[in-house]
């Protein structure tokens, strides 16, 4: 899997471009803002959009959504049923954030665990890993070794699970129970910062690592 990954917002929230590298058709996952950089990289980069692609409701990830389908002309995909919540109340969260005007809005398919996405010749596995929000999802190409994980897990961090609905413990088993199972190998794009291994994360996280032997 190809992939362009483009910090967006002041939040600089990562939104990725996944790419089949055989059909060069893509999927736009977590368009947080700035659709018109986000269109010129997509220009650039030769591929064809098939779909957004949402992990969660927050207003950094799914911004720039509407205006990208519409322009393109491609459906809205996921998150998981129960962050409708978060995107009906996209017009609080622009106001609270000091964001351009956002109206809610509904995708065009929620998304389940164990759903597959087809991306051109490539399928991307779908994992329900609540947490940092309750609907959130990660997106998995097992044949790449590579986990697109949203909010859920970043380089020596996880998420945040102070905000409405979020659970603590329900996001360190997430990591735990759907996640490290991918294997040590597979890398990760998080919602923010940089890439990692699940390997790495498993190994010296110090919010969900292994205790280390004393």
């Amino acid at each position: 899997m190809r992939f362009e990954i483009i910090p967006v917002t002041p939040f600089e929230q990562n939104c990725t471009l996944l790419i089949c590298p055989t059909t060069l058709e893509a999927a736009i996952v977590d368009p947080g803002g700035e659709p018109e950089r986000i269109s010129a990289v997509l220009e650039r980069s030769g591929a064809t959009p098939r779909m957004i692609l949402l992990t969660h409701g927050h207003l950094d990830h799914v911004g720039a959504a509407p205006a990208l389908a519409a322009a393109l002309g491609v459906p809205i995909i996921g998150p998981q049923r129960a962050d409708a919540f978060w995107l009906e109340a996209l017009p609080r969260q622009a106001q609270m954030f000091g964001f351009p005007r956002q109206a809610a809005f509904s995708p065009d398919q929620w998304l389940a665990h164990g759903d597959q996405v087809p991306l051109g010749e490539r399928r991307l596995e779908v994992l329900h890993c609540p947490g940092h929000t309750p609907g959130h999802l990660v997106f998995v190409d097992r044949a790449a070794g590579l986990a697109q994980v949203g909010d859920v897990l970043f380089r020596g961090a996880i998420g945040r699970t102070d905000f409405p609905r979020g659970d603590h413990g329900q996001l360190l088993r997430s990591i735990r129970e759907q996640l490290f199972p991918l294997g040590d190998a597979v890398r990760f794009i998080p919602g923010h910062g940089p890439m990692g291994t699940l390997g790495e994360e498993r190994r010296t996280n110090p919010f969900v690592g292994e205790p280390r032997a004393r």
